[in-house]
């Protein structure tokens, strides 16, 4: 594994998982690669790239050490603890965006989703009973991309309702609501691809816009999301256990999801931990997920999935 990190224009080893001497570009020949989606495009195949500093270092042993014998925690527990142990952390967005598209490791920034993905990667390693960087990474990679295979920008999950879905299929979260009688939830894709001047990949290299496109129309056509309608939250708060993800349905147009967090309870209150744009680090939030949801003009409900243990899903594989 390659494991670059930029600290101003320096281009520097961290953790010291390879040599000097191997740390070549990042990308190799070009190949011709077929999208899961049946894009099919010329990219050249990623290397296994890291993204990632020194401050990095030292935070991922400091979780390493808060979180030494709890790995027999219940997951939900497990999830939380990880999810607090990030409290106050600062709130940066956009911290993904760095080409050539490769696996950012970034512990002392987030934004929502890398919040939600480091907690759930974090959580997935110490239940395995390895706490070591190369299998942190080996779970983010899988968390965030489709396959947990890099190969260019667009085998990144964007879409919180893809993400939900290929995560759900690699058994990494379960979607509620269908068997708790949710709403059904249907959308229509397409934000990426009509802003693509609001993604910097997109503006630099066009090719990629007709795979986001594919993968837009394919997301939109699937069934099997559910949600719950922003006057119903508390209705049904019986279903909605700590540690789930929530998402925030949107009605802006073209979009599905958002903002994510963590859903805790604090005394009977039911909330979530999330990095807040508002509070510009990583909160409990203050209000009710009820009342969020309420004053929130944009928002029309919560879909909700819930983090599975790698332990249940093997066992439960056998």
């Amino acid at each position: 594994m390659k494991c670059i990190a930029f600290l101003g224009m320096a281009v520097v080893l961290a953790f010291g998982l390879v040599s000097a001497q191997e740390v070549t570009g990042g990308y190799s020949a070009q190949v011709p690669v077929i999208d899961t989606v049946n894009c099919v495009l010329e990219r050249p195949v990623a290397l296994d790239t890291v993204y990632c500093t020194a401050e990095d270092s030292v935070i991922f042993g400091r979780f390493v050490s808060s979180i030494a014998g709890k790995d027999s925690l219940p997951f939900d527990s497990l999830i939380l603890q990880t999810a607090s142990f990030f409290l106050g952390m600062p709130y940066v967005a956009s911290t993904l965006e760095i080409e050539p598209e490769g696996l950012v490791v970034n512990l002392r920034e987030l934004d929502c989703t890398t919040f939600v993905e480091n907690v759930i990667a974090l959580s997935r390693m110490v239940a395995e009973g390895d706490t070591t960087f190369e299998a942190f990474c080996d779970q983010l990679r899988w968390v965030r991309y489709r396959e947990g295979i890099i190969r260019d920008y667009t085998d990144r999950l964007h879409y919180t309702s893809d993400w939900i879905y290929e995560n759900d299929r690699k058994e990494v979260v379960k979607s509620l609501g269908e068997e708790e009688g949710w709403r059904p939830y249907t959308f229509c894709l397409n934000f990426m691809s009509t802003h693509s001047d609001s993604y910097r990949q997109l503006m630099t290299d066009s090719m990629l816009i007709p795979c986001i496109v594919e993968i837009e129309k394919e997301v939109s056509e699937r069934t099997g999301y559910y949600y719950i309608p922003k006057n119903n939250v508390d209705s049904f708060a019986v279903d909605i256990k700590n540690g789930d993800m929530v998402g925030f349905v949107t009605s802006t147009k073209g979009l599905d999801i958002s903002h994510v967090a963590i859903v805790t309870r604090v005394g009977e209150e039911l909330t979530f931990i999330h990095a807040s744009s508002l509070a510009m680090k990583v909160i409990v939030n203050e209000e009710s997920l009820q009342h969020y949801v309420e004053k929130s003009k944009s928002c029309t409900g919560i879909i909700l999935t819930r983090p599975l243990s790698p332990l249940r899903t093997r066992s439960l594989s056998k």
